[in-house]
């Protein structure tokens, strides 16, 4: 029997598939089957021994096929009306039928015949058995390792993830991913801004226009939309429907713009991370219309069935002309609104031209695909919030963490932790405010069908962390987002590297609340804890998930540092020292390098701060770190011991030189000693977090000290985190050389920005050096630091950037 949806696909003709108490003789697909369809039958044929041909007219066997070739006679009368379901019919004899309305459920419906449960009988299997699905449109969102910033991660294995998709009741795979490690763009020396372009890339990235010809090469061009085809292509083959996630209207290189300089419309650009302003074209004007229908057009002709269009904007090189929230404030062309209009003609004018941009993407999309969806995130919007709503519609709508949003605004708190409101689509995210439904109904009502995002992985959560199980807090926030009447959501990251994580119970819950939604959540995971490690060991493995849950609900959620500002910031690798400073230039080099940092940043010198914010002050520092203490790390302490106890006690130790004996006790100590692993992951990543809170308490109330012996006691103090973070930096070094489970997302390729590369040991040695060899200076942060000039230049001779 197989172990559940632990086990997934190798590749399409690999299956590594146990055998199955069911046994067929023969499987067929319609001869003019889509590639899903196949896949799912060639999948079923490995699961039970069947023979796999087509065959349009098979009286005998099982018939895999979508419900467009026809329903199944027995097919309940309710299906007659739903839009979102899978049907399983296996009789005695071997016939039957596997119909589904969608190509991605067929595959899962297969995949259901795999796992030991008691859903699918042999009794309910004769008398078909009909899954209506939750969720009729389920998508991964800002797809961290198949398309965005994670994509060179090591042992990431594309096809194995469109397959683990799929199985756990997805419809749709973003496809736009670069092929190339970092984007072509314009650059001038000591920027950080290019890399930004590395995720959500846009048009510019995979084709050209006759407006555009030129401007990006030809080869980098033919590489990223050869890469965007294949993504497409594994996803269609598992009965995906493809969609891209694109930062747009996003900017061109002033070459561009010396060519044609009527077109130039808003500057969107960050003033403080660029060198280099940035800007986008006018979006009402008849030729950059064009551009964007002919962009559109252009790259569905190479995927004809792009499905989707999410616009992500107002960041990351992108931005809608004269709306508040383009980082210079409300600029752009000559083309919108006169100038010396008061802020709500501005806000009503930029949100009206919003709309004209999306209708004319949808349109375009139309004459190839006529239910092709436009998607605005619309957080970015607070001021033209309801001047865009009004005129969305049809297959022009909108998605956000939660319906009610408008700006960043949103009435959701930390569970444990009220003061702190910015946990909207997070993991800590589990309830649905009834207004919500209220939302939706409204919107339903103009005809405006909303998407909803949720967390299922450490993507904007835990960065770089994989396979931490939160199954109880997903599935109440599954079961609350049913609750709300939603139909399309989208899961923020995907489900990164998970075949890495081959015991993580997240997609399990995800499969469940997709197909079994009355199912209680404590049958799903014990059914799936005694595949893993038995029926003896079921229940410790189910306490030691709540336990670990109990834990992570009482993180604090600290700004930035618990999305992707931990690798921006290089927290686990930068020295851990009261003046950063006094580190030579030359021996920071190495982490700084690949921070988001720029020459006169805060953030290279201050853990607190990042441009213009605080993100942790001497009082908030002060209490996280404290709770970090006392309800975090003293929670995973026992539960590190007890995990390492299980995993002891369940191995089964071979004479020396004798082969390893493969037993039900060693599938338990590894999917224990993986979790332990895991936790142990968890607890180095958050005691980091603590020691950036510790060292924003400590080196504040020094710096803000009235005397000298209260500057010793938070000099002391600081030691003491210095101490606790040497201790924490060594045992995950300890932990990286000795796990056999991949417990962290690494890229292949090099380190970046965006997560560590395979040189991370190295690193932590040289933090724990530099730390130990310049701890003991004085706390000090360079308040000027904003005046400096940038490297290689000089203010005049006698001038001072000093403040006053």
């Amino acid at each position: 029997m197989l172990a559940g949806s632990r086990r997934f696909v190798l590749r399409p003709t690999f299956m590594s598939t146990s055998p199955t108490p069911l046994r067929l003789t023969s499987v067929y697909y319609f001869p003019a089957a889509e590639p899903g369809e196949i896949t799912a039958a060639h999948e079923l044929g490995k699961l039970t021994g069947a023979s796999v041909s087509a065959n349009a007219g098979a009286k005998t066997g099982v018939t895999v096929a979508l419900a467009s070739r026809g329903r199944p006679a027995r097919l309940p009368a309710a299906a007659q009306t739903a839009t979102a379901w899978m049907w399983l019919r296996i009789a005695e004899d071997g016939s039957g039928e596997i119909c589904a309305t969608h190509g991605s459920f067929l595959f899962a419906a297969v995949r259901l015949l795999a796992t030991a449960t008691s859903d699918l009988t042999r009794e309910k299997l004769a008398a078909g058995v009909w899954l209506p699905a939750t969720f009729g449109w389920h998508r991964p969102h800002w797809d961290a390792c198949y398309t965005q910033y994670w994509r060179s991660a090591r042992k990431f294995e594309p096809e194995r993830y469109v397959a683990a998709l799929a199985e756990a009741g997805f419809t749709h795979c973003e496809v736009n991913g670069l092929q190339a490690h970092m984007p072509f763009e314009d650059m001038v020396a000591f920027e950080y801004y290019p890399q930004f372009y590395t995720y959500a890339p846009g048009f510019n990235h995979f084709i050209d226009t006759p407006l555009t010809k030129g401007v990006w090469p030809a080869h980098y061009l033919d590489a990223n939309l050869n890469h965007l085809k294949k993504l497409a292509d594994l996803g269609r083959r598992y009965g995906l429907k493809p969609g891209v996630c694109m930062f747009e209207p996003r900017t061109m290189p002033d070459r561009f713009f010396a060519k044609y300089p009527s077109l130039r419309g808003a500057r969107v650009d960050h003033p403080f991370r660029s060198r280099l302003p940035r800007y986008t074209m006018a979006q009402d004007h008849p030729i950059v219309q064009r551009h964007y229908r002919e962009a559109l057009q252009k790259l569905m002709r190479h995927v004809p069935d792009l499905s989707y269009m999410s616009v992500w904007t107002n960041d990351s090189g992108a931005g809608f002309e004269h709306t508040a929230s383009l980082y210079v404030g409300r600029n752009g062309g000559p083309y919108m609104i006169r100038e010396w209009r008061n802020h709500d003609k501005v806000a009503q004018a930029a949100g009206e031209s919003i709309v004209r941009y999306l209708k004319n993407l949808q349109t375009a999309a139309a004459e190839l695909n006529p239910d092709f969806d436009v998607i605005l995130r619309i957080e970015p919007f607070k001021v033209e919030h309801q001047h865009i709503k009004a005129g969305m519609g049809g297959h022009v709508t909108w998605e956000a963490p939660s319906l009610l949003v408008k700006g960043y605004d949103v009435p959701y708190a930390h569970p444990k932790y009220p003061e702190n409101k910015a946990v909207a689509g997070s993991l800590f995210h589990t309830t649905m405010d009834q207004a919500e439904t209220d939302t939706l109904t409204a919107s339903r009502a103009q005809g405006c069908e909303p998407v909803l995002h949720y967390s299922a992985s450490g993507v904007m959560n835990h960065e770089p962390l994989l396979g931490l199980p939160f199954p109880r807090m997903l599935h109440e926030k599954f079961t609350a987002m049913r609750g709300a009447g939603l139909n399309r959501i989208s899961c923020l990251g995907g489900l990164t590297n998970a075949a890495q994580a081959p015991y993580w119970p997240n997609p399990v819950v995800i499969r469940a609340a997709q197909f079994f939604p009355e199912k209680p959540v404590e049958q799903v995971l014990t059914e799936y804890a005694t595949t893993l490690v038995g029926p003896a060991q079921a229940s410790s493995l189910l306490t030691a998930w709540q336990d670990f849950e109990n834990a992570l609900m009482w993180q604090p959620l600290v700004g930035l540092y618990c999305a992707f500002g931990f690798c921006w910031q290089r927290t686990w690798d930068r020295p851990f020292v009261p003046d950063v400073e006094a580190v030579p230039a030359a021996e920071r080099e190495y982490y700084e390098r690949h921070g988001c940092f720029q020459h006169n940043n805060p953030g290279l010198v201050d853990l607190g701060k990042d441009v213009l914010f605080d993100l942790i002050t001497q009082a908030s520092g002060t209490k996280m770190a404290a709770d970090m203490d006392q309800h975090v790390i003293a929670r995973l302490r026992p539960l590190i011991a007890r995990l390492d106890g299980l995993a002891k006690a369940t191995e089964q130790i071979s004479a020396p030189g004798a082969p390893r004996r493969v037993s039900p006790e060693n599938a338990a100590a590894a999917v224990f000693a993986d979790l332990r692993d895991r936790v142990r992951a968890y607890l180095h990543w958050v005691s980091s977090l603590r020691s950036v809170c510790a060292w924003c308490e400590s080196v504040y109330g020094y710096l803000q000290a009235p005397d000298a012996a209260t500057k010793a006691s938070y000099e002391q103090k600081l030691q003491g985190a210095i101490d606790l973070e040497l201790a924490n930096i060594r045992g995950l070094i300890e932990l990286l050389e000795t796990t056999k489970s991949e417990v962290l997302v690494v890229s292949g390729v090099a380190d970046n920005t965006f997560f560590y590369g395979e040189n991370l040991v190295e690193n932590l040695k040289t933090k724990i050096r530099l730390t130990e060899k310049y701890r003991h200076h004085a706390p000090r942060i360079d308040q000027d630091i904003f005046w400096r000039p940038l490297p290689g230049t000089t203010w005049p001779e006698g001038w001072s950037a000093k403040t006053p």
